[in-house]
């Protein structure tokens, strides 16, 4: 790819003509840099050039922190280049990297015209690194709405609904179609036209995305962020309750750039020809968890972002295997379960899958199918790092790999019969499975819970087994340890301090018709429905940030380290104040579960 080429596939850039991209691309000059070289150092005055990551990635560091990381495409400098002042980070190549130089003269007036104000103003939306207001994670998304509302109806031609986008200073438009979806044409989509010579005089409907991903304006910013990763989008039209378009949220509106490398990680594993590449692009994924810990993204988006990436490493072996074994027999869903399944996932997370096709309970082709594919996937996620859960929740068990009549029939089996035999423990993994490859818009197995409203029977003995699980509080204002082996002294923030919330969310969210959700998620849900008061909501969403923060810090400092990371820690090594607070929020929960007790006790529920 020429140089110029290079720069006009990427925003400010693609907004300049081929005489102009040629004048930019004649003065542009590559650098090679080695791994850890500084590129532009804080505090020196403006810089006579502005540089584009070419190959390779460069990290924004400020204070000792990697606040950013930049990949091809992206342009650093120019915001000290413009106002005249010293530049306050430093960019530091992160492996080997190439950048394009290119002198502030020329780059100036580009940045002067409304497409340039439009990308220096969303680069510099959010501060990098530091809390200046209100977490955009935890607001609903249609309070994030920047852009103007650009609409066009489908008859519209592509020509026209550029100048639309260009008149309103959108970067999207939509289109509403006649079955009350809408369509979608984004800034990326007509780089696309242009890149394939289609003819700008056709249609809209025939370059738009429809039906497009669409977001509740209530959810929070922070879920539908997790979504746009999952989906590999970038734009998301907003509705209202009835189903009115409010506008479209971008993800510069509701992420923090620390996060945006999530989407290149994503698309890395995605576009992985071999298991090798995917296993090589996986490694990616620990440097970007300790980047974005450094960057003091919030612990649970950090949980989310991994879940992400696990989900494309998964959906992309299953591709690789599907190409090999060839299409299965019946339509098939892989499920993930467990932590992953509810996008809680840390380094030191198993992966627990479960497979579900569609048709007969007894298919042979089926089930042998199922299993070879789930072999060479749980083989490619252990080489990429990603062991299985050693209790045999994965997809190559049996008990975890059927039809979805066979699904459904236990699921209503342990409705009807909850004292059978592990229904607990298989309800709480089913209960908690979100489909990561194939068939979405087949039954869901969670939904046969929905009812589960209508069997106290269930949510007695679920509410009992999610009581089993105590916080570590010990009679002399300690923790309880371990007093023994070579785990003495220390605490298990996971099963002391996790998996008690966890399991009192699935059953009060269950109890409130809430399946497949993350643990704040269902909380909230419980807090609405009367399942829990509110006040017992808000302390077990607190204690559970509290405590996964806690534990996403220490396997941050065992990657550095070089350790395995596990959920052990000495409460000795932990800040006065940190015990504290451990402390109180372990009493906190504990005083939650004593009333749900009473209330078991008395049949209240």
């Amino acid at each position: 790819m020429t140089v110029g080429a290079f720069l006009g596939a990427h925003p400010p850039f693609d907004a300049l003509d081929e005489d102009e991209l040629a004048a930019l691309a004649a003065v542009a000059e590559p650098e090679e840099h080695r791994s850890g070289t500084t590129i532009l150092a804080e505090g020196l005055g403006p810089p006579a050039y502005v540089r584009v990551v070419q190959t390779g990635a460069v990290e924004i560091v400020h204070g000792g922190r990697v606040l950013d990381l930049l990949g091809p495409g992206e342009l650093f400098g120019h915001a000290a280049m413009l106002s005249g002042l010293p530049l306050g980070f430093s960019a530091v190549a992160r492996g080997a990297t190439t950048c394009l130089r290119l002198p502030a003269e020329s780059v100036r007036a580009l940045l002067g015209r409304p497409s340039g104000l439009r990308y220096v103003a969303r680069s510099l939306l959010t501060p990098l690194g530091d809390d200046h207001g209100p977490d955009p994670a935890q607001r609903p998304v249609g309070e994030l709405i920047r852009a103007p509302l650009c609409t066009a109806p489908p008859s519209t031609t592509i020509r026209e609904a550029a100048q639309r986008m260009t008149g309103c200073g959108a970067s999207a438009v939509v289109v509403p179609l006649v079955d009350g979806r809408v369509g979608i044409l984004t800034d990326r989509d007509l780089r696309a036209v242009v890149a394939d010579g289609t003819d700008t005089g056709s249609a809209l409907s025939d370059a738009m995305t429809a039906p497009a991903w669409t977001a509740a304006a209530d959810r929070l910013g922070g879920e539908v962020l997790l979504d746009m990763l999952d989906r590999g989008v970038r734009h998301v039209p907003v509705l209202s309750p009835t189903g009115e378009v409010l506008g479209v949220l971008e993800d510069v509106d509701v992420v923090a750039a620390s996060t945006r490398s999530s989407f290149g990680l994503r698309a890395r594993i995605a576009r992985a020809g071999s298991v090798a590449d995917v296993v090589a692009a996986a490694r990616e994924l620990t440097p970007t968890i300790i980047g974005l810990h450094d960057a003091r993204v919030a612990a649970g988006d950090v949980a989310g972002i991994t879940a992400v990436v696990v989900d494309a490493v998964t959906r992309r072996l299953v591709d690789l295997a599907v190409a090999d074994l060839g299409a299965p027999p019946r339509p098939l869903t892989w499920l993930a379960l467990g932590s992953l399944a509810r996008r809680e996932a840390v380094p030191s997370s198993d992966v627990d899958s479960a497979l579900v096709w569609v048709g007969p309970e007894r298919d042979a082709d089926a089930a042998a199918h199922s299993r070879a594919l789930a072999e060479r996937v749980l083989a490619g996620l252990a080489a990429a790092g990603f062991r299985a859960d050693a209790n045999g929740a994965v997809a190559t068990n049996p008990l975890f790999a059927r039809s979805y009549e066979a699904w459904a029939a236990a699921a209503r089996g342990w409705l009807r019969d909850p004292t059978q035999e592990k229904a607990p423990i298989l309800v709480s993994l089913v209960v908690d499975a979100r489909p990561v490859w194939g068939v979405r818009a087949s039954p869901a197995v969670p939904d046969v819970f929905r009812d589960a409203r209508r069997h106290p029977d269930l949510l007695r003995l679920l509410g009992r087994y999610a009581l089993a699980h105590r916080p570590p509080t010990g009679f002399l204002r300690d923790f309880v340890v371990e007093h023994s082996g070579r785990h003495r002294g220390r605490l298990d923030l996971k099963r002391g301090g996790l998996v008690p919330v966890v399991d009192l969310a699935r059953w009060a969210g269950m109890a409130a018709g809430v399946t497949s959700a993350s643990t704040p998620a269902r909380l909230r849900a419980a807090a609405a429905a009367g399942t829990l008061s509110p006040a017992a909501a808000a302390t077990l969403e607190e204690a559970f940030h509290l405590v996964l923060g806690l534990r996403l810090a220490h396997q941050v400092e065992q990657l550095r380290a070089g350790e395995e990371p596990d959920d052990l820690v000495r409460p000795v090594d932990l800040s006065a104040v940190t015990r504290a607070s451990l402390r109180e929020a372990f009493r906190a929960v504990a005083s939650v579960q004593r009333r749900i007790v009473a209330e078991l006790d008395l049949g209240v529920r």
